[in-house]
C-alpha cells in the first residue's frame, strides 16, 4: 500500500517551498504546474499527466501558471517511475527546447504579475 496526497493551488496563490525528506513523485493532474529546484537553473512546467521525481534532500518550489493546478504526490521508494527519470528527476520524455522554456517562463512572469 502507498500513500497518495492531492494538493490544489489557485492561480493567485504564492509559490510554496518544500524541503523533500524522501524521494517523491509529483504529478500534475489539472492545470500547468511550475516547479523549480534549488541549485538547478532550469524551471520545469508539467502539464496534466506529466510527473517529476524530487530526490531526497532537495528544496523545491511549486506554483501554478495562469489557472488553478491540482497535483498528486506519492513516495518514490521502489517505484518504477524512478528508473524512468534522468539524474535530476526529469522524466526521460520531458525535455524542453530553449524556445519552449522561454515561452513558459514568460507565461509564468505574466501570471505572477
Amino acid at each position: 500500500m502507498r500513500e497518495i496526497r492531492t494538493f490544489e493551488m489557485r492561480h493567485d496563490e504564492a509559490a510554496t517551498a518544500w524541503r523533500v525528506a524522501r524521494p517523491l513523485i509529483v504529478e500534475a493532474e489539472h492545470g500547468a504546474l511550475w516547479l523549480t529546484i534549488e541549485g538547478d537553473a532550469q524551471d520545469y512546467w508539467l502539464e496534466p499527466g506529466q510527473s517529476f521525481l524530487l530526490p531526497a534532500g532537495v528544496r523545491a518550489w511549486l506554483g501554478s501558471g495562469r489557472g488553478n493546478v491540482r497535483l498528486t504526490v506519492t513516495g518514490a521508494g521502489g517505484h518504477a517511475a524512478a528508473s524512468e527519470c534522468d539524474e535530476i528527476g526529469r522524466p526521460q520524455g520531458l525535455r524542453e527546447t530553449a524556445a519552449g522554456r522561454n515561452a513558459r517562463a514568460s507565461r509564468w512572469r505574466e501570471a505572477a504579475a
